[in-house]
């Protein structure tokens, strides 16, 4: 790489990784995470899920294909999961300059010199993660040339950063979605779009229960699921009716709190799109996408709860239902951009339920 700049990983341990800038040579501070996904990181990058973080990729080379221009289907981005990378930094193993692929518009480099957040690569990323995975997600940041402090984004109200601050409206279907944003991924919205419905998206501290509805959805996001004190007291109103409720990642969380139960922050989060599941009471597993750093103490929910899903590789709960009521969440994300797709027909099971409802009114 010609004209090639030195920067520094340095964690809160005190482990400072030298490496090479790409993207914006700037300074960033954040929590510093780890994905296996292998592909995918046009998708990754524009999650909201990942404010404030600092992700390190640990699939060997990336930016070999490049970044896709930008596409919209019915005014939302028919490719990205949100309209702007929301990353605090990137940290990889080998940056590959030149891309190829069919759809390609940017490189990856140059896509985050848009949005000023940095890259560095030449790190042994194998060795890191090692380390995320002994000590657990920790503070860090990139430097270059301006030294900045170590900053814990989940002190912060990240939910609120990335909401929308209005309400919008998607579609004219036959059942009537209010969409609860707390950072949500586009893909989430083509899923009811395509499902015909008409979906009323509001801010995350938004008083959804003066809306007319058929159901409720609520949305991924990032950080601390207790910094959503308005959302919270808003869902424990609507946990008091019988409209069917579904909710995903942050959303599973949110109804975990309204539900009387509490949330912990797990060592080093679950984020890659190969994390398997168990259907509880089946032995009907999954491989689904994922990205949460918190998770719902299932040993807390009241008697009318149970889990849903768990995660097969450390026993988390990985959702939640109601015993009785059309309530339910899943810890993973069954929209699944980018991939696999094996709970999108999780969705058809909320609208059913939907249907279900307005027919016994």
């Amino acid at each position: 790489m010609e004209n090639a700049k030195s920067v520094k990983l340095i964690l809160e341990d005190g482990t400072e990784i030298e490496g090479t800038s790409f993207g914006a040579f700037t300074s960033a501070a954040g929590e510093v995470v780890f994905s296996t996904a292998m592909t995918g990181y046009p998708e990754n990058l524009t999650d909201p899920s990942f404010a404030g973080q600092i992700l390190v990729l640990t699939y060997p080379m990336v930016g070999n294909y490049g970044v896709p221009g930008e596409e919209l289907y019915e005014s939302i981005s028919k490719i990205f999961e949100s309209d702007k990378v929301h990353i605090a930094g990137l940290v990889v193993n080998y940056y590959s300059e030149e891309h190829s692929h069919w759809n390609a518009a940017k490189s990856l480099g140059d896509w985050l010199k848009e949005y000023n957040i940095p890259g560095i690569f030449g790190v042994d990323t194998r060795m890191l993660t090692k380390i995320l995975r002994e000590k657990g997600a920790m503070l860090g940041k990139i430097v270059a040339e301006e030294d900045v402090e170590l900053h814990d984004p989940n002190q912060d109200n990240l939910v609120a950063q990335v909401s929308p601050t209005e309400v919008q409206h998607y579609g004219h279907g036959q059942h009537k979605i209010v969409l609860v944003d707390c950072g949500t991924k586009t893909n989430i919205i083509r899923c009811f779009l395509q499902r015909d419905v008409e979906l009323i998206r509001v801010p995350w501290d938004y008083d959804f229960t003066t809306l007319d509805y058929d159901g409720l959805f609520l949305s991924n996001g990032p950080g601390d699921p207790k910094m959503c004190e308005p959302t919270i007291q808003h869902l424990q109103t609507a946990l008091g009716q019988d409209k069917p409720i579904f909710g995903i990642c942050l959303g599973s969380q949110l109804m975990g709190l309204a539900a009387g139960g509490d949330t912990f922050k797990l060592k080093y989060g679950h984020r890659s799109h190969n994390q398997p599941v168990l259907l509880s009471g089946t032995k009907r597993s999954y491989i689904t996408s994922q990205n949460h750093g918190f998770a719902v103490d299932t040993d807390t929910l009241p008697a009318e709860w149970e889990m849903l899903f768990e995660n097969l590789n450390d026993g988390t709960c990985e959702g939640i239902r109601h015993k009785t009521k059309p309530f339910f969440s899943t810890q993973f994300h069954p929209e699944a951009a980018g991939g696999p797709e094996d709970t999108e027909y999780l969705f058809d099971d909320f609208l059913k339920a939907v249907a279900e409802y307005k027919a016994a009114k």
